[in-house]
């Protein structure tokens, strides 16, 4: 048994710095900047969002800007199994932390690992 829910909307930024990425989506959707560079190396902002919201997640990409979705799961290896039972492809597993993956009509989305303490009311369970 696994657990899974959305977990990021992340805006893939093909941007040389995230900074006004950052203001225009904290103006666009009324939510406050949580900070300009989460990791400390600029590829990643957040904006601040309640606990039972998914998060927002501003990345900075080489490849064409675009949206994708971040589904967490306490069990990465379950998680993209299942997903692949249902005719996902795995694309990448990133810095040992998350698979890439592939939905059949072409989206691409990750799988990553809890980004929060408690799942919280939106939790599927998977036997």
């Amino acid at each position: 048994m696994h657990h899974s829910r959305l977990c990021t909307l992340v805006l893939d930024c093909r941007v040389d710095d995230l900074s006004d990425a950052a203001r225009f989506w904290s103006a666009a959707l009324g939510k406050p900047i949580a900070t300009l560079d989460q990791d400390g190396d600029g590829r990643y902002a957040e904006l601040r969002t309640v606990d039972d919201e998914p998060l927002i997640l501003l990345q900075k990409v080489e490849h064409e800007s675009r949206v994708h979705l971040d589904i967490e799961t306490d069990d990465l290896e379950a998680e993209a199994a299942r997903l692949e039972h249902l005719g996902a492809r795995r694309v990448a597993f990133v810095r040992q932390r998350w698979w890439v993956m592939e939905a059949p009509s072409g989206q691409r989305f990750c799988v990553v690992r809890r980004q929060r303490a408690a799942f919280g009311p939106h939790l599927n369970r998977w036997d």
